[in-house]
């Protein structure tokens, strides 16, 4: 197999993946009454290269297939019927701690329940913008959609404007303004983009300031330190020359 670029999900680090980090195995078997056509279920396991991670992801694919008298080989008549996500058990990405647990674990479940509820994944997603907005603008009014029209002016153009187009999609859009926790019916692609939003979000507001004020506390110490090395310096007793 090829080498490909991979991000862990448990460690966010960027890897090359290569045929030793990678296992998977396929199961054939019949459910139909033809001799021609199986369904194959193909198992992957790709493990961490990273040496303080190697955890291990998990997937598996549904496939059907038919043999071809032609060719003399199996084919897939579809791309795959099912796909699975086993471990993790969804795509959320890690968030650092600072980032409010509420919030935190409102976006983790939208992430789980992105394929299986697509409808339960926006509300989730809602009520996590919502719960963004409060904490890091503190803003707060009784409509989603208040609050984001009073975010225009205090952030930059191109991230409120991508804020106020998801609200404008759809059914999404129809509901921002209703109550967050209402459910509201949504299709996977809809609900997808909700969640790149907060990631997006997650980024450029909490770990970006955070990155920041990191690096402020870095050049405050080091004067500081500096500071003190010359008041060290000041105050010490200069040598007397000997008679």
């Amino acid at each position: 197999m090829n080498s490909y670029s991979w991000v862990c999900p448990y460690c966010n680090n960027v890897a090359t993946i290569t045929e030793s980090n990678v296992s998977n195995d396929r199961h054939r078997f019949q459910n139909e009454n033809k001799e021609d056509v199986e369904l194959w279920l193909d198992t992957y396991t790709t493990v961490c290269p990273n040496p303080k991670c190697k955890e291990y992801v998990i997937e598996a694919a549904l496939y059907k297939t038919q043999f071809s008298e032609a060719y003399g080989k199996w084919n897939l008549i579809e791309p795959a019927i099912l796909n699975w996500e086993l471990r993790p058990k969804s795509k959320a990405k890690p968030l650092p701690t600072y980032i409010p647990k509420p919030i935190v674990e409102d976006y983790e479940e939208a992430c789980l329940v992105l394929n299986d509820s697509p409808k339960a994944s926006a509300t989730l997603s809602r009520r996590c913008l919502q719960g963004i907005i409060r904490d890091f603008w503190k803003i707060s009014k009784p409509r989603l959609v208040d609050e984001i029209n009073a975010l225009q002016g205090k952030i930059d153009a191109s991230t409120w404007n991508a804020i106020d187009a998801v609200r404008s999609i759809g059914n999404i859009g129809a509901h921002m303004e209703k109550d967050i926790n209402l459910i509201i019916d949504v299709d996977p692609g809809e609900a997808e983009v909700l969640v790149k939003l907060l990631e997006t979000l997650f980024k450029e507001w909490y770990v970006n300031r955070h990155e920041r004020d990191e690096q402020m506390k870095q050049i405050v110490g080091i004067a500081q330190a500096k500071a003190a090395q010359k008041a060290t310096a000041i105050a010490a007793p200069t040598s007397s020359p000997k008679p």
